[in-house]
């Protein structure tokens, strides 16, 4: 007889994304720093792109591990076709990128991409942004698996939860890995808003990965 699948068996997907995100922080905090023999802040160019260079393989091996286990041990495909998306969502979605946009140029004192390109210069900034697309990855995973873990609990399907669970996983932790209450809370609602977004594009996770690039980035 079959397990019934349950929604802790998708929560856990969510976790173990975020998780994988976590690593990062034994990379840059642990390892790192016995290798380099120097903390974060002191790190040359070519340290910051092995680090992120680094990280970016750990977090797709766990992306590639959590849809392989999603796929083949639960029946959930993240690639299967998604119904027509209309107008009026697709207006809406834009609207909550609108949103976020709005906010990070607030937070940023300017737009984001622009300010981080004349800070960090080209190669830097290449390595940055290839960090940015593959973080995007694992923070869609968690809201991906918390939809499908909460409506698996609660039987409702217009209720962003994916959006929650990012906001008090990925989102939160912010606080405590930049050291502001303020940007944690940011994150958050920015989280949330890319859960709305998911939700907007049918579960599509094409369209949901590209708004959530550019919510992400700009």
């Amino acid at each position: 007889m079959e397990r019934q699948i349950k929604g802790w068996d998708f929560i856990l997907l969510a976790l173990t994304a975020f998780g994988g995100l976590g690593i990062e922080a034994i990379y840059a905090y642990a390892l790192e720093p016995l290798i380099y023999g120097a903390g974060m802040g002191e790190w040359g160019t070519g340290q910051i792109i092995a680090h992120w260079c680094i990280t970016c393989v750990t977090w797709c091996l766990v992306a590639i591990y959590i849809l392989w286990e999603s796929k083949h041990k639960y029946g959930f495909d993240l690639f299967m076709k998604a119904e027509r998306i209309p107008v009026w969502k697709w207006i809406a979605a834009f609207c909550c990128v609108a949103f976020v946009l709005f906010f990070n140029w607030f937070d940023w004192g300017g737009i984001k991409i622009v300010l981080e390109f004349q800070k960090l210069g080209i190669l830097k900034f290449f390595f940055q942004y290839l960090y940015y697309a593959v973080e995007t990855v694992l923070f869609t995973l968690i809201i991906v698996y918390g939809q499908k873990a909460c409506e698996t609990w609660f039987h409702k399907e217009n209720i962003p939860y994916g959006g929650i669970v990012v906001a008090l996983t990925w989102g939160m932790a912010h606080w405590f890995t930049k050291g502001s209450l303020w940007t944690g809370i940011g994150s958050a609602i920015c989280g949330f808003s890319y859960g709305i977004v998911y939700l907007l594009m049918n579960r599509n996770i094409r369209w949901s990965y590209l708004l959530l690039l550019i919510m992400f980035c700009l």
